[in-house]
């Protein structure tokens, strides 16, 4: 499926820029506190700086523009209807533009609001698709199994928590590639996937079926190769890595709290 060959979330662009070297504990933190701030922002110029740091941080981290930007594109109907949601609901008691006929009256405030909406929208997945091309699914799961360590004086199994959210990042790109030869296969026999919006989602139906019999096969094949290797995770399990702070994510970490205030403040 073309759609979800521009899905890069799970994939990991390997380089050695001073984004990558970070502790993924750091970009972790940094990114999820700046959501958190975003998602509360209401700024447009607030918004357009957060914007302009992070192609920023895509230019030092050496990870192709383009690339980056590929995740927007499955969600341009998210934006759209996101827009048109905020059009048609939101009223002003001077409307902008009147549908006549169906009685609609559009308001000026409503197109506004609804592109803020999604561009904030398309910052956060920006952000999310930073943290997958620059740190690897090991890295992730050594950080978060550090962050959920304290659960586990609660009887929480933070481990096998942590393996489950790493798997399900590392086969994202796994069964999109499936699902794009699942579709060469169909179309060699003669399917077509072209056409208007109902026509395609009838023609992706037939894919469902072996895409889910394909995912239950992966996955008992890992089960078997994880069993062959004497995999038993839990308590005790120790790290080949060890993940240490080094003077560039402090800088990093003192630098993003600087940031926040700042943009709380101001």
């Amino acid at each position: 499926m073309a759609i979800l060959n521009d899905i890069t979330l799970g994939q990991y662009y390997a380089s050695d820029s001073f984004i990558h070297r970070l502790d993924p504990r750091t970009k972790i933190l940094v990114i999820f506190s700046a959501m958190a701030v975003f998602i509360l922002t209401y700024n447009a110029i607030r918004l357009a700086i957060a914007l302009m740091i992070i192609l920023i941080i895509v230019k030092v981290s050496s990870v192709p523009f383009s690339l980056v930007m590929r995740n927007l594109k499955p969600f341009l109907w998210l934006f759209f209807f996101t827009i048109l949601f905020h059009l048609f609901l939101s009223k002003d008691e001077v409307p902008w533009v009147t549908i006549p006929y169906l009685d609609l009256q559009i308001s000026k405030s409503g197109l506004m609001n609804g592109m803020l909406y999604s561009f904030r929208l398309a910052i956060l997945i920006l952000l999310a698709a930073m943290l997958t091309l620059t740190t690897s699914p090991m890295e992730l799961a050594d950080a978060l199994d550090r962050f959920f360590k304290p659960l586990q004086r609660f009887g929480v199994s933070t481990h096998e928590f942590t393996m489950m959210i790493t798997l399900s990042l590392r086969f994202i790109p796994t069964l999109i590639e499936e699902a794009d030869k699942l579709q060469k296969a169909q179309m060699s026999r003669g399917a077509r996937f072209e056409g208007n919006l109902i026509q395609r989602v009838k023609s992706v139906i037939p894919l469902i079926l072996p895409l889910f019999i394909s995912v239950f096969r992966r996955a008992d094949e890992l089960a078997l190769a994880m069993d062959a290797r004497c995999y038993i995770g839990g308590k005790g399990r120790t790290s080949f890595k060890k993940l240490v702070f080094m003077r560039n994510d402090y800088f990093v970490l003192a630098g993003n709290l600087a940031f926040i205030v700042l943009f709380i403040v101001t």
